[in-house]
């Protein structure tokens, strides 16, 4: 048998991984088996097999590729010339997350939510995930810190609390979105607003 190329293997393990998304879009990670998986892809069991041992792999590989996804939210921002205002920054993250809910495919948002769960009870993913968004709120203060270069954010401003925050509006989207109604980008920036004005006052 001919040698696989690394882009082949490397194509072949994307393709099992956006198969079980299909999968787990519809069912959610534990409602679906391995066999639900290995239908989705059109390859054989021992195809399969040969780039995930078990479904829990192929869960792990999922969620680790949520944690990059929105990593790479935050890089892509960062590499915008010229930087985007906060209030910029808010609309791009809202329409990226509706991008993500609206694959048509798969929901990754909806993966998203089941990821965070999963790291709940999966030492391994949950230190993971620590590490991946310790990383993203790195790259999150970064942009704080051009804020107030630019004079966004006042010369003596806390980027890491600016950080945290901003970073924050991405799970609560993703529940609003899920288990309420979506939030504008308009609705965002005025409740930020309203809530900055508040507290500013207090």
């Amino acid at each position: 048998m001919p040698r696989l190329s690394d882009k082949t293997r490397a194509d072949r393990r994307q393709h099992i991984l956006t198969s079980a998304w299909k999968c787990f879009s519809r069912n959610g990670f534990h409602a679906t088996s391995i066999d639900d998986v290995i239908a989705e892809t059109g390859m054989s069991s021992s195809a399969v097999y040969r780039y995930f041992r078990s479904k829990d792999e192929i869960i792990e590989a999922t969620s680790e590729e949520g944690l990059a996804r929105v990593r790479g939210m935050f890089v892509a921002i960062l590499d915008l010339d010229p930087c985007p205002s906060p209030a910029e920054t808010v609309a791009l993250l809202a329409g990226e997350l509706d991008r993500k809910a609206t694959h048509p495919d798969y929901d990754m948002t909806r993966i998203a939510l089941q990821g965070w769960a999963e790291a709940l009870r999966n030492p391994r993913l949950l230190e993971r995930a620590r590490t991946i968004y310790a990383d993203t709120l790195g790259h999150v203060d970064e942009l704080a810190r051009r804020w107030r270069t630019d004079g966004h954010l006042p010369a003596d401003a806390d980027t890491r609390a600016a950080a945290v925050t901003l970073f924050s509006l991405m799970p609560g989207l993703i529940v609003m979105h899920h288990l309420v109604e979506d939030v504008p980008a308009e609705t965002l920036h005025t409740g930020l607003s309203l809530l900055g004005a508040g507290l500013a006052r207090g």
